[in-house]
Formats: C-alpha cells, structure tokens, sequence
C-alpha cells in the first residue's frame, strides 16, 4: 500500500473515530438520552463516593459494590489529575484519552510486514457498539493497558509482565493476557507480573486499611441476569419458577431455587476452562507473532462466558484484545472476533436500551440475551479450536514393527 493511500485509509479512520466518540460524549453528558437507566451513575455516584472513602485513607470495604483489586483505587482517583473539573467530567476526559491511546496504538502496531489497520477498525467500531457505558467505566482505562501490554510482548517480555501486573491489580483479568508467554519470554513475564503484582497488594495492604476486602465480595456474587448461566432462569420464569432478581452486589442477580447451584456450576465451568488452557499450553509448540495475542483473546473470551457475570463493559476488554489479534495478518482469530463485535452491538441493546425487559424476562429481552451469549459462546468455542489447530501439531498415527512388516506383505500378496 503507497503512502497516499495509507494516508488516505487513516484519515478516514480518525473521522469515524471522531464521529462514534461524538455521539458516545453527547450520550454521556445526556445531551442526547438513551432510553433505560442511566449509565453514568456508576461515575456520579458510585465511584464518586468511593473517591471521597479513598481520601479520607481507606478502602471503601464496607461496601459489598467495591468487588476490586486494591489497583483499582488509582483509577477512582485519577480525576484528581483534573481539579479545574468536576469529578463526573474528570472521568469522561480521561477515559477518552485512554480511548485514544488505544486507537493510536492499534494504528502503530497495524503498519509494517505481516501486520494489518483492522485493528484500529475492530477498536473503533467495537467499543463504539459498547454504547456510552465505554465511557462511564474504568474498563477502557484497564483496556488501554492490557493493549500496550500485549504489544510489548513480543520484544519486552518484563514489560508485558509489569503491565500485565499493574493490569492485574486493576480489575484481574490482565493477568490472562500471559496466557500465550511461553519459554525463556513467558518465565521473564511472569517474574515480572508476579513481583509487580506482589508489591502493588503490598503497598497496599501497608498504606490503606481494607485493600484485600474485595476477596469477600467477590466470593459472594451471585448469578447475574446477563450471564450465559441466567439463561436457565430467565426460561425458567416463563415456566412458572418462583425465583426474583433483585440488587446486589452492585448489579441486578438472581435469587431463588437452584441459584446457588448455578453459581457453583459457572465456577466449576470456569476452573475447566483454565484446565484447557493449562493443557494447550502443554500441547502448543508452534506459534507466531500473533500467537500471544490470540491465546490471550481466547483466554478473556473463555472466562468471561463461563462467568457469573457478563457486565456490559466486559465487550469493551474483548473489543481490545480482538483489535490487537487482526493487527497481525496471520491472527486465526477473525472470526471470533467478528462474532465479538456483533455480541458488543447487541450488548447495547440489553443495557441500556432494553434492560427493563431484560430484568423482567420479557420475551425481548430474553431474546436479546440469548442472541448476545449465544455470539459469545460461539466466539468462544471457535477461538479456542483455532487456537489449538494453528499451534498444536496433529497427533500421527504411530505403527508397530508388526504392523509395518505384514503391511508389506500385503503390498507384495
């Protein structure tokens, strides 16, 4: 591709990008309104009063909401960085610019031999189809991370796992994006998550009261209405099953019969796919410049559908790590990725627009449900076999010495 042309093609990205983020600021700022709850209360209200506990020198422990790594503070409190504003547009500031981090460095990545632009398209299609939730949570911030994470990899293994660390303190799941380090380059990435990791929880645990209570939230949560698992009870209602959904934990579960032993099956589900990965590593020997990135992809994609919980902003971590497999040419992982996107345009549909209907088990509602992790349950099982056949070696049938000599008198009878 001439430069012109290049020139041309980037050009039309940055007005698209410009475009969708238009709209989504306009959506956070309610100046255009979608219909359902409001998203931003999440900033406004929420994380605006866990900012005010941090200040004050503690974790807001006493909280059943706060479900995060003790990381997760520096991202609460990071509109400070931004005292001429209120905290509300601090925040939205701030999650554009890591939006547009991401973007910049998608476009960098995308240029080069064996490498592709679809990347910076995936991300800037993809989140946009999130709706205005990319902006009124942490996740992009956490997203913008693993990103440059992933990118690194390949030549700085210790700084994939410094950022993988830092990711991992959070919001957890970063520390999947180490899924695919393997060798001399997997064990300096994993030193160095481990030791960033460490030293984070440790200060802490030293400088603040409360920072490992999210252990305890986070073991308690039960299985929220969006989750691959609430599709049992929400047919399950249709039939007459007697259970509710009410608020906890910070968002809109299920309780009830059965409940319970739903959750217990997502976490057994969850332990299973971990125990795949673990063999696939085992198994794995051939790979590419692609590799890590997909096996990081399909790592997030796996636990997050066999979560008790599929939150909206969880599309905004796949739309990343998607965007960074097809920055690679030889990513096997278009497909699933593509699946992604579209599971991140129903998304919006289910939260915001329609959620009422979801929470209700309504016919639309459900229907939106089923289609959305139906996409993402495809998405899953199709990445993981691609991740297998691009770097697994088929396994040859091997012959006995007798099976080989009367094989010959066969060819001579």
């Amino acid at each position: 591709m001439d430069e012109a042309s290049a020139g041309r093609r980037t050009a039309a990205l940055l007005a698209v990008w410009t475009a969708t983020r238009a709209v989504l600021v306009l959506c956070v700022l309610r100046v255009l309104v979608l219909p359902g709850p409001d998203v931003t209360s999440d900033v406004s209200v929420i994380y605006r009063g866990w900012y005010e506990v941090l200040r004050q020198g503690s974790f807001p422990a006493g909280d059943v909401a706060w479900q995060y790594p003790p990381g997760a503070a520096l991202a609460v409190l990071s509109p400070a960085v931004l005292p001429f504003l209120d905290y509300a547009t601090a925040f939205l500031v701030l999650a554009l610019l890591a939006d547009l981090v991401v973007l910049g460095l998608l476009l960098a990545a995308g240029r080069g031999a064996d490498r592709s632009p679809r990347g910076a398209w995936v991300w800037t299609a993809g989140a946009a189809a999130v709706g205005p939730t990319l902006y009124a949570r942490y996740d992009v911030l956490v997203t913008a991370v693993a990103v440059a994470a992933l990118l690194a990899g390949a030549r700085h293994p210790r700084v994939l796992g410094v950022l993988a660390g830092f990711g991992a303190l959070l919001k957890g799941w970063p520390l999947l994006l180490l899924a695919g380090a393997r060798g001399t380059t997997g064990r300096r990435a994993w030193g160095a998550a481990v030791l960033t990791a460490a030293a984070g929880v440790l200060v802490a645990v030293s400088a603040l009261p409360g920072a490992l209570s999210f252990l305890s939230a986070q073991r308690d949560r039960g299985t929220e209405v969006e989750s691959v698992g609430a599709l049992v009870f929400h047919l399950a209602r249709q039939a007459g099953w007697d259970g509710r959904v009410e608020l906890r934990y910070g968002s809109m579960e299920f309780t009830g019969p059965y409940v319970a032993v739903a959750g217990t099956v997502a976490q057994v589900l969850t332990a299973a796919g971990l125990v795949w990965l673990l063999a696939w590593r085992l198994r794995a020997h051939r790979s590419g410049p692609h590799t890590l990135a997909d096996a990081a992809f399909t790592a997030v994609l796996l636990c997050t559908v066999t979560s008790r919980v599929i939150s909206p902003q969880y599309l905004v971590w796949l739309a990343g790590l998607g965007a960074v497999c097809l920055c690679f040419a030889g990513s096997t992982m278009r497909l699933p990725v593509v699946l992604v996107l579209a599971a991140a345009g129903v998304t919006v549909l289910e939260f915001p627009v329609f959620f009422a209907d979801v929470v209700a088990s309504d016919g639309l509602g459900v229907g939106l449900l089923v289609v959305r992790d139906g996409l993402l349950v495809a998405a899953c099982l199709l990445a993981c076999r691609a991740l297998w056949r691009a770097t697994v070696p088929p396994v040859r049938a091997v012959s006995l010495p007798g099976q080989v000599s009367r094989s010959r008198e066969d060819l001579h009878s």
